[in-house]
Order: C-alpha cells, then structure tokens, then sequence
C-alpha cells in the first residue's frame, strides 16, 4: 500500500529538530523528501554527541529517517539554481534560516512562486517572522525559558527546570506539519499555495494549554508544583513500600474508588467528594493518602489499583519504557537498514494508519549521499556534477 502522502514532493532546508523532525513525519506518510545540507558540516546535529554509530550521530538519526540527501552551497549562483529546478515540480519547501535569510539569498516566497505558483513555504523560526523577538536567536533551551514553561517546571522550592528532551522544538515541528497539511488542502481546493510562518515561542505557548488559562482566567500566576498536578488532586507521585508510582484520578467516580480501597473512612469526608473540594484541602487529603501507600509494595497497588480501574502507573527509565511488551507490541521500536550501521533501531511512529501505514523504506541519508542520484534526474550531466563538487558548490 501506498502512504497517504504519495506524490507530494518536500524540499527540506531545515536543520537541528523542529524542521527534521516535521520533513521525517511527511516521510513516513510517503512524501518523498529530498534534505539539503550544507556542503562543509551539514546538518549541526551530525556532531551533537557521543553517542555516534559508525560515525553517525544518534541524535541525527533521530529525525532524518525517510529521506535523500544532497549537499548544496545555496550562496553561489549555481546552487541557486540548483534549488530554483528542485523547487520547480515541488509541494512544499521546509526551512528554518533566520527570518529574512532566503530573502536575502533572493530566494523568498514571492520569488518561490514565480518559480512554482502553488508551492508552500514552510518557515519556522525561534520567535517567528515578525515582532520585537524576532531577529533574535531562538534554540528551544530559550524558548522553554521565555515562554514560561521552565517557570511551571521543577520542585516547588528549586530552581526552575527545563524538560528532559527539546520540547519546543518537537511540537513547532508536529505544528508545523499540521499546517503544511492544512496548506496542501487549501491548494486542493483553490490551487493556490502560501507560506506557514512557525515559530517555536507560539508552539510552546500553545501548549501551556490549561497552565496558560489559569493565568488568563484567573489573573494568578502559575507557580511550580514539581509532580504534582495546579487543577486536579490527587494526581501525582506516590511512594510505596519500595518506591514511587504515580496514580492519576481523574474524576470523583475514580477517588471515590481510591478512598473506599484505601479503607480510610476521613478520605470519603463530604469535603473530598468534589475535585474542587479536594483541590481547597489538597495538603491534607496528600498527606492521609501518602501515609496509606506507604503500607504496601508498587507491585501490590498496581494490581489493587488496575482491579478498581484506577488510573495509575510505574514510572519508567528510558530503557524500561522502550524495552516494555507495549512498546514492542505497538511498534515503537523499529529496525530500519542503513548501509554502515548493523542493526539500526529507531523509535518507530506513532500514526497507525489502517488503509495507508507507515513505511520505515529509507535510513537516515548519509552526508550528501544522494547528491548525483538527484542531480542526474534535474538532468545535469555527470562530468558537470563532478565539476560542481571541485568547486564547492557541491
């Protein structure tokens, strides 16, 4: 079967996360993507590490899965138009310069579409294309700090704490195919295509979701609460006999449940049988339940707590997660070939489609690995391509 995306051609000039990892998405829905590298380092996350295998960086073959690469030097006049021919029968174009860059290179949306009328740009930056932030830099270690999330995360009384993986930058990418996706829907219907400006500050700021309107609702700033949950008790981390666990009701239906298995008559007092109730006297309410869990093992609460429907759950390492049966069984862990790497595993995709299913067809393209292959087919002549190559423009 074929991907859902078969036939829509992506020209990626994006680098790091976000761009990489929205191009891989389109890639694994059967777009044929082509990634365009810088011809010196290419992408920066070629050199983010150890760990490298076989000289390939992990953090790399995390999001490039499902593409060709080429190397180009978009500052010379025949890299321009190399990039003008590429872009020519293309759907999409996916890029993360500083905003103003292809214009400077003579090469923005208004010149794209002379070239390809119905081509969509897809331009993601730090804190978008325009206001005050604009010029400015944006890694998502930033943005997690400007856009409040670091003010929410960590203990109570520590020091403000970024999440463990780039956030910001894995949703501006999953925001960023969303709206290359409404895009390429427009054009289906009026055959017009347009440039989707995405930054990374909007995305994360979208995704204070309820965090966001408290504040806006309220006027109360929101502080850290380190495990514990600003609208809904109990939710949080509890430790056993022999560690900690998480339980996470969810409504009164489930701590009505809790409280009767707890078989602690203070916990079904008339002052918890609401969420708001339990919320007003949350510091009391914790301390009782603590104080009964710390009574049995995780393993004994796991199989109490499943038996009532009672939404709770170990909390895993990396490797217990990726290693679990669900994971294993849902596809989450992937072999995918590649030609220096024995026994590649990526994460697999979370999109089960039942008609179009994903394909892992493509390894993370080695540095400028596809370059005359691509080149060949915009019909340049080898002795050409080799010339190119001399003089750097490849």
């Amino acid at each position: 079967m074929s991907g859902s995306l078969q036939g829509i051609k992506v020209i990626d000039l994006s680098r790091v996360l976000a761009g990489p990892y929205c191009t891989m998405i389109l890639g694994d829905m059967g777009a044929e993507v082509i990634k365009v590298e810088s011809v010196d380092t290419g992408d920066e996350t070629r050199g983010w590490g150890p760990p490298f295998v076989e000289g390939e960086s992990a953090y790399y073959l995390c999001a490039n899965r499902n593409k060709q690469g080429m190397t180009l030097n978009l500052k010379s006049p025949k890299g321009m138009e190399i990039l003008q021919k590429l872009v020519s029968d293309a759907d999409v174009v996916v890029q993360n310069f500083k905003p103003g860059t292809l214009d400077r290179l003579g090469f923005g949306y208004e010149e794209m579409k002379k070239v390809n009328e119905g081509i969509i740009l897809a331009s993601i930056s730090g804190f978008g294309a325009t206001g005050a932030y604009a010029p400015l830099p944006g890694y998502d270690y930033i943005i997690q700090a400007m856009s409040g999330l670091m003010s929410i995360t960590g203990e109570k009384e520590a020091q403000p704490a970024k999440v463990g993986v780039a956030i910001a930058d894995v949703l501006t990418g999953l925001y960023t195919c969303i709206g290359i996706l409404g895009a390429i829907q427009h054009r289906n219907r009026t055959g017009e295509g347009q440039e989707v400006d995405i930054s990374l500050f909007d995305s994360q700021l979208a995704a204070l979701v309820n965090v966001a309107s408290n504040y806006l609702c309220s006027g109360e700033i929101p502080k850290r609460l380190g495990n514990a949950h600003p609208n809904i008790v109990p939710y949080q981390v509890f430790t056993a006999s022999d560690g900690d666990f998480i339980i996470a009701v969810g409504n009164d239906r489930q701590y009505r449940k809790l409280a009767i298995l707890l078989d602690d008559e203070a916990l079904l007092s008339e002052k918890y049988e609401t969420n708001s109730g339990r919320l007003k006297h949350k510091n009391d309410l914790v301390k009782m339940i603590a104080t009964r869990i710390r009574t049995r093992s995780r393993a004994e609460w796991k199989q109490l707590l499943d038996e009532k429907g009672i939404p709770n759950g170990p909390i895993y390492n990396v490797k217990d997660a990726l290693e679990s049966n669900h994971a294993l069984s849902r596809n989450m862990v992937v072999n995918v070939s590649h030609p220096n790497i024995p026994n590649l595993k990526l994460v697999g995709s979370p999109l089960k489609f039942s008609k179009t299913p994903v394909k892992m067809d493509k390894h993370p393209p080695l540095h400028g690995e596809h370059t005359e292959e691509i080149l060949q087919k915009l019909g340049y002549p080898k002795a050409e391509i080799t010339k190119m190559k001399k003089e750097l423009i490849l």
